[in-house]
Formats: structure tokens, sequence, C-alpha cells
């Protein structure tokens, strides 16, 4: 490249790509001299790096962002650079930086729209007083100090670098919502009281400090043109409004209602939206970023509405994410901070003392910013535990700061030195905030509880009160008859929450929606108001007996079981019904075996701040009439112990109802040994006593006592019962009992027990519907 007279710049051009074997390619240097297989080298090292970092941070819960970033320090000039120079100059020449810089933004721009996608605004409307309260106070407050501090610094920084410092605060204040999603789903936490509210501040913080910067620009634009005494910095900015005006409308008015309902109204149900529709509307997308560009907006801008504009979930909203997430997050989007990382040299800081009060000014606020969020926590009444936790949260820095430094710096706001401070205070942020909201919060203990919501402890004349969870109708019907059969009476009513789980598709925020208020989802899916129907109607029918909540959680397969425990805790239940997680239709074939299911039901009986009973629904239990004026035949297996006694709590309750026939089936074994707990063996033995006394003044209870020497006995047994009863109700956990030996090592689903495997197991001639009960588990210390 050689400079020219009046100062044009004339370079040799060379093909974008070598020859294949036949070109010229004396060595690597050589070969890194082409734009293309250059461009191919690069992006390959920095995916190889990236992942490298990112498996080996995972081992420390670190940030996938903190990986990006080492990445590109590792390969600029900060180290790279400083051990071979010139091999660091061949990979990652000044004049190769376009292609790099280009594919970021671009990633960027699908980015920003795809979080647009995933958000759901309704929440805005729906979020409770302490939501809002959260999100104006860390957004008015730190803002208000902001302008402060800013106005303070005017006054002793050269007119340079106030441009500099203003951007700085500015970002710094921002709270944005994909960056605390992203927090949230790698600690796991999304679907926690703490998260949802650090989700719902952070959308109402982001879209209020979106409408902030932008009107930010005009008067920037504005003022920039009246301090160059131009005669239309009026007319300038009253043009960039107008335009912004038109693209909003455009976006809102025209496309949203019109080619996007056109697109859904076009899609059969259940049938994928076409190619072609999501090829236009990815045009869209970049049209809508020149034209933000080209008004004087961040480039985002538009892809971001655009995305808001999109109905949430199916069917287009979910396609769009599943055909442009993986690309998008996977492979563009992480371009952007290891890019910032290679652009940047630690080693070479002119201005030290402007470097030092940039350090300053992200920590201080950081600082600033939690204490204020803590503030408004504390008068929201959150625990000042999670209050702490929150503040953290809501510092969380990632990717939207490092483009807006990024953006900043391109533009000529900000130097290379101030670039790099400000990534090296995200790459420090987030790994603190990381680690401090892991030391402040103790995720496995959640919604572990201290009272006992359990049947033992439910009395007979008060309310009880269940969590009946479902995925499809057959399940809502099986639920219903196990309530139904549960005797509600006006002295001791059933309290009914039911709990539809529908997977997450299309939207980044998880979402409960309580339909007894009257809240509808706009990804609701016509499979899912049959199940409230159903309920509803149950309700109806036993009015006065029975209340039931309906409610709908959108959700991660792998969030779902905090969903079900947040609630079951938030409305004390003393017991959780989930489905199993087979299904057999009415010739007894398997048609549904789903390990998404099973492992829901595995960690809910971890996590359960109550007990839990799962329902193997085998078809006697599909009816929704009442229950016929015939007996309903119900029976206990019991050996002893937690569970099987809160299996007996149970059947106590239903023998109450004149319309249930109650077996009691106790296994007796002659050599069995006296239990080394001794308050264990006096507890079954008043459980029985209870049952004993309950006998001796009701005629549709029976105790029937077997003896069994080992697991062939108990099957045997096992298989005269049942064709003798509509449902067999068994404890989960056993000690080393007698009866069940020889049955352990065959046993393929150890989340139903011993005898709910055997009971649930194919192999079963005349199969018989299960409930397997475990008692709520208690913390003690």
């Amino acid at each position: 490249m050689m400079e020219l007279p009046g100062g044009e710049l004339c370079s040799g051009v060379l093909p974008n790509h070598i020859g294949g074997v036949w070109g010229r390619i004396n060595d690597f240097k050589s070969l890194l001299k082409y734009d293309l297989p250059r461009l191919q080298f690069q992006l390959a090292f920095i995916y190889i790096l990236t992942e490298s970092f990112h498996k080996l941070f995972r081992l420390v819960h670190l940030p996938r962002i903190a990986a990006e970033i080492m990445a590109g320090i590792l390969l600029g000039p900060t180290v790279l650079g400083n051990i071979n120079k010139s091999l660091e100059n061949s990979i990652f020449p000044p004049e190769g930086e376009v292609f790099l810089a280009t594919l970021s933004r671009l990633g960027y721009i699908f980015f920003m729209f795809l979080i647009g996608v995933k958000m759901e605004p309704s929440l805005v409307k729906t979020s409770g007083r302490r939501a809002w309260v959260m999100a104006v106070i860390t957004v008015v407050l730190p803002l208000a100090l902001a302008l402060i501090v800013s106005g303070y610094l005017d006054t002793i920084l050269p007119l340079y670098r106030r441009p500099t410092v203003r951007t700085v605060i500015q970002v710094q204040t921002m709270s944005p919502f994909p960056v605390v999603a992203l927090l949230l789903m790698d600690l796991e936490i999304v679907n926690t009281e703490l998260g949802r509210l650090a989700l719902t501040s952070a959308l109402i913080s982001d879209l209020s400090s979106t409408t902030l910067s932008t009107f930010t620009s005009f008067t920037r634009l504005g003022f920039i043109s009246s301090t160059a005494q131009s005669k239309f910095s009026f007319f300038m900015m009253m043009q960039a409004l107008s335009f912004t005006a038109i693209l909003f409308v455009s976006i809102v008015f025209v496309v949203r209602p019109f080619l996007f309902k056109w697109i859904i109204k076009s899609t059969p149900e259940g049938k994928p939206v076409k190619g072609f529709y999501i090829t236009m509307i990815a045009a869209l997308v970049l049209l809508s970023a020149t034209l933000s560009d080209s008004i004087g907006l961040p480039y985002h801008f538009g892809p971001f509405i655009l995305g808001l504009c999109v109905p949430v979930g199916p069917p287009l909203g979910s396609t769009l994410v599943e055909k442009l997430d993986s690309v998008t997050s996977g492979l563009l989007a992480p371009i952007m901070a290891t890019y910032c990382g290679l652009i940047i040299d630690l080693t070479q800081y002119a201005d030290l003392r402007f470097q030092g009060l940039i350090f300053n000014i992200c920590f201080g606020s950081a600082f600033v910013k939690s204490l204020v969020t803590v503030i408004a926590a504390l008068v929201t009444q959150v625990p000042i535990k999670d209050a702490f936790a929150l503040s953290v949260i809501l510092n969380a820095q990632g990717i939207v700061q490092m483009a807006s430094y990024l953006n900043n710096n391109l533009n000529m706001t900000i130097d290379r030195e101030t670039l790099a401070s400000t990534t090296v205070s995200v790459l420090v942020t987030s790994i603190i905030i990381t680690i401090v909201i892991r030391f402040l919060h103790d995720f496995s203990k959640t919604y572990t509880g201290y009272q006992k919501r359990n049947l033992m402890h439910s009395t007979l004349n008060s309310e009880l009160r269940i969590l009946a969870c479902v995925h499809r109708h057959d399940e809502a019907l099986a639920a219903i008859k196990l309530l139904e059969v549960s005797n509600p009476t006006r002295e001791s009513p059933i309290a009914a929450y039911a709990l539809n789980l529908v997977e997450l598709l299309g939207r980044a925020s998880p979402l409960i929606i309580n339909h007894s208020l009257g809240q509808k989802g706009s990804s609701s899916s016509s499979r899912t108001q049959p199940m409230i129907d159903t309920f509803t109607y149950f309700e109806t029918q036993n009015r006065g007996l029975v209340s039931v909540q309906v409610f709908t959680a959108f959700s991660l397969p792998k969030y779902m079981h905090e969903d079900i425990c947040s609630l079951a805790f938030d409305k004390m239940v003393s017991l959780i019904i989930l489905p199993f997680h087979r299904k057999w239709n009415y010739q007894g074939q398997m048609i549904l075996d789903s390990s998404m299911f099973r492992s829901i039901n595995r960690f809910v009986l971890e996590m359960a701040p109550c007990s839990v009973g799962i329902l193997v629904d085998r078809r006697k239990l599909r009816h929704t009439s009442p229950v016929d004026s015939a007996f309903y035949r119900v029976s206990v297996i019991f050996l002893g112990g937690d569970d099987d006694r809160e299996a007996l709590a149970y059947i106590k309750r239903m023998a109450y109802s004149s319309a249930v026939q109650v077996t009691v089936v106790q296994l007796l074994s002659i050599d069995d040994k006296q239990s080394e707990n001794k308050w264990e063996t006096i507890l079954d033995s008043e459980s029985l006593r209870d049952i004993k006394h309950l006998i001796s003044t009701r005629d549709n209870i029976v105790l029937q006592q077997e003896t069994v020497n080992d697991g062939s006995d108990t099957t045997s047994l096992i298989q005269e019962m049942q064709d003798s009863f509509d449902l067999i109700i068994v404890g989960r956990r056993h000690k080393d009992f007698r009866a069940l030996q020889g049955l352990a090592q065959w046993s393929e689903l150890p989340e139903l027990g011993v005898l709910g495997d055997l009971l649930s197991s194919p192999d079963i001639s005349k199969p018989v519907s299960v409930l397997v009960v475990q008692q709520q588990l208690v913390q003690l210390h």
C-alpha cells in the first residue's frame, strides 16, 4: 500500500482466495495474504480457543463471555503480539480488521433481533408493583447521579475527553435484558422468584433505557449541529425524529399486523413456517438495521423493534429462533467480544491517569447501582440476602455492553485505550458477579422447607391443598379423578392448583399465567384450552367442595421442576401430583416414553417443599364423571416407613367417602428383624392403630395382613391384587424388608421405588393405576 499525491491510497490487489492446488503458495505467511483463507484461519483460531477456554472456565462456573474476551486477548497484540509480532500481523493484520468487524456487527444485528423475538412485552403490563419500583429506581437514580458526576467531570476534563466519560457512564447505568437472561440461565435460577423479579426488572429497565438512549441520540445530534453553527440544526433533528417515527410506525403498524400475522394465518397449525418467509424476514432485519444507521440511531435499534413485533411462540417466533439462533448465538455474536480483545493492547497505555478515572467510573457506577438496587429491594420487602443477590444480577455485564463500547470506538467517541479499559471492566465484572451470586444464593435449598407440609400433618377438618401437574389432556382427566376420590367436603375442602406445563418456544423469559385471573398467554396453543375447560368444569360441578386455580407455565424443560416447586412453595400445598412419563393406549400398548418428563419428576422428588405423588394412569382413571354409586376400589400396600405412613394418611382421608372401598394390605415377614430405629416402629404402630380405629367405625375399610417370605411371594400377591382394585397406593422408599428381597436389582425406575416399579411394569398382565407417594423431605439443619 502506498500514498499518492492528494492523500489517496493505492494498494495492490490480491485475489480473495488462492488458486487451489495450482496456486503458488510458498509458505504459511504467503497463504495468509489472501483475504478468504486468512478469514477462515482467523475464525478457526477464534472458535477453537474460545471453546477451549469455555470448557476450562465451566469447571469453575465462569461465564462464556469471559472465555471469548480471553481468547481475543490471547490472539491479539497483548499476548501474541508481544511473543511474535510478525506472526500476529500475518494472522490478524490491521487491514483485515474490517472483515471481523463486519461479521461481529452482522451477528449483533441478528442477536438483537432474536432478543426482541424472545422478549415478552406483555410482561411490562402484567408486572407487579415490586418489579416496576425496582426498574424505575434502578434506572432513574443511577442516571440522575450519572448526570451530576458527568457535569462535574466536564468542568475538570479537556473537551475531547468529555464524550468518552459520558459514554462510559451511560453504558454503566444499563441493565440489559439479554445479559441478565443469559446470566440467570447459566446459573439455572431463571424460574426462581429471584430470577423472575430480576428478569422483569431488567425488561422494564432495558425498554426504558432504549427510549432514553434514542432521545439522547437526537439531543446530541441537535447539539452537534448547533455548535457547528449550522442553520439547519433544528431541521436536522426534526428530520431524524420524523424518519424514526416513520420507521417505528412502519414496523409496528404495518409489518406486524399485516406481514407477520398474514404469515401465521397462512401457516397450517402444526406445520413449519415456509423457508421463503424466514428469508424475507431476515432481509427485513438487515433493511431495518441499514435504515436505523442512516437515520443516526444505533444500528441495532430497528432489528430490536422488529423482533419485539414478532408474535412470540409458535409458529413464527419459535421457528425464527430455531432457524437463526444456533448460527447467531453460537457463531456470529460471540465474535463481538473476541474482536474487542483482539484489537486492544493492554501493555500500551499512554494516559494512565485518565484510564484510572475510567476504571473508577466503571466500578464506582457498579457500587452506586448495587446500593440503589438494595435500597429499592428492601423498600419492596425483598429478603435482605435476595436483595444483595438482585443488586449483583442487575449489574451483570456482557455482549450488550461490549457492543456499545465497540460501536462508540468505531464512531471515534472512545479511543482504543478506553476500549481496552472497558473490556477489562466487563471481563472482571462478569467473573466477580458469577462468583458472588453463587456465594449469596444457595440454589439447592431454594424450596426446602422447615414447615411440615404433608398429608400426615393435614387435619381432616381443614383445607387440603394439592398441586396437579399435567402435560396432556388425559393427564388432566386422571388428576381430576384422583381429586374426586380424595373426599372433598365442606368441612375439609380441597384447594386444587392445576399447572399445565408447556415447553418454552421462541422466547427468552419463562412465564406463568394464572388463568383464574383472566390472564391469557400470547403463546397458548389450542391444546391448552381443553385442559383449562376441564378443570373449570370440575370446579363448577363441585362448587363449595373444591376450589380450582389453573396455571400455565411456559418454560424450558430443564427448568420446569423449578416452576413446579416454586408454585407449590408459594401456595403452601401438601401434595404435588406428577404424571408418569410413560403412556399406554386402550389396547395396553405403550405410546409414549418421555425421558424429559422422567427427568422433571426426578428433580421434583429431590427439591419439592412438600409430599410428592407420581400417578401412573392405566386407563381406569380416565373418567370425568363424579364417583359412581358403586365403590371405587383403592388399596394401599403397607410395609413401614415415612412414605408408607404418608400413603396411609392419604387413604385414610379417602375412607371417609362412602363411595370408596379401601383395603389396607400389610405385608408381614416372620424373619423380619425389629427396626433399629424404635421411633420408626412406634410411628408405624400409631398409624396402623388409627386405621384399626377407623375400621371399627366404618364398613368401607378393611385391614388385610399377608405373610410373605421374599420378593417372589410379594410379586405373586400383587398379581392377585391387580384385578381387584382401581388404584393401588404405595410408598416410594423402603428399607431392607424381606418382602422386597430380590426385587431391587430388577427395578428399572428408582423414582417409583421397588413396589411402584413392579406395579407399573409392562410385564403386568392386568394393569392397574398406581400412585407412588414420597413424604416431604424436611430440612433439619
